[in-house]
């Protein structure tokens, strides 16, 4: 009996964390504003502890968890772009999302500053195939010049 109980427990508590790594205010997906990093915080430590690089799909939430993977959609041009959550916002910044430049250069709005943005929260595997792909195309851009 006690093992169904330490059973029941694990299995619940264990969708508790799961629900909550996969919410934004209640939902999957938000709709907001979407800045991208300025390039002094180069080289700065993250929220999370890494060190930030505008050549990776990253970008600051603080609403999401660290760790979470994104897709955003930028609602001007319909452009796709996976990233993973690992750094916070000021806390006064009402953005949805801060992007790394590369990210914000697959989007299309470097030279705006601002876009308009739908953020979903993707699972792990959905968002690193989205980044390698991503990273894959980049260099063969750059193969191409």
């Amino acid at each position: 009996m006690r093992l169904i109980v330490l059973l029941s427990a694990l299995f619940f508590s264990g969708l508790q964390v799961f629900a909550q790594e996969r919410v934004i205010d209640n939902k999957t997906s938000a709709q907001g504003v979407a800045s991208y990093y300025h390039d002094k915080f180069e080289g700065r430590p993250t929220a999370n502890g890494e060190i930030f690089d505008n050549g990776k799909f990253t970008a600051a939430s603080n609403r999401l968890k660290l760790g979470s993977y994104v897709k955003v959609t930028n609602l001007n041009n319909g452009r796709v772009v996976y990233v993973r959550i690992n750094d916070r916002m000021a806390a006064t910044n009402k953005r949805e999302i801060d992007l790394a430049s590369i990210a914000a250069e697959q989007l299309g709005f470097v030279s705006q500053g601002l876009t308009k943005v739908i953020v979903e929260i993707v699972p792990a595997e959905e968002g690193k195939k989205g980044i390698l792909a991503q990273r894959e195309f980049v260099v063969s851009r750059q193969n191409e010049l």
